[in-house]
């Protein structure tokens, strides 16, 4: 039976709390305990929008005609997607009038419309330090 022992399977130790650790995203760092900031952008803001094939004026655009057509499935998105670049421009007034729309649009309350100036700020300052790592890999 020795050699069987080598080719079965040991179980599993249980790990303890201490060495499960929690995963933390960059943006939550940045947040610290700033829950509300964080709130605010994880549904919002692009994490790299310069991926994103589109500008925020032409996503307003077309935001525009779906609403115009009374599609507003399709309104809304284009609205997210123009919100989430005016994030990235550090325009506030834009991530007013943007999400402002969402939220009509959906009866969906966004947390951003709260404290726009506060997390397009917190956004400005992820954007130069994440951004910049990326394009070194």
């Amino acid at each position: 039976m020795g050699i069987l022992d080598r080719f079965r399977k040991k179980k599993k130790e249980e790990k303890t709390e201490e060495e499960v650790t929690e995963i933390i995203t960059d943006l939550e760092k940045l947040c610290g305990d700033d829950k509300e900031v964080y709130e605010a952008l994880l549904n919002t803001m692009f994490l790299d929008p310069r991926k994103i094939g589109t500008s925020m004026g032409e996503a307003a655009k077309k935001a525009k005609k779906f609403e115009k057509s009374g599609d507003t499935v399709r309104a809304r998105m284009w609205y997210e997607i123009a919100g989430g670049l005016a994030i990235y421009h550090d325009n506030v007034a834009k991530v007013r009038k943007y999400f402002g729309k969402c939220e009509e649009l959906s009866n969906e309350k966004y947390p951003i419309l709260k404290i726009p100036g506060k997390a397009v700020k917190k956004a400005q300052e992820y954007y130069p330090k994440y951004l910049k790592a990326e394009e070194k890999k």
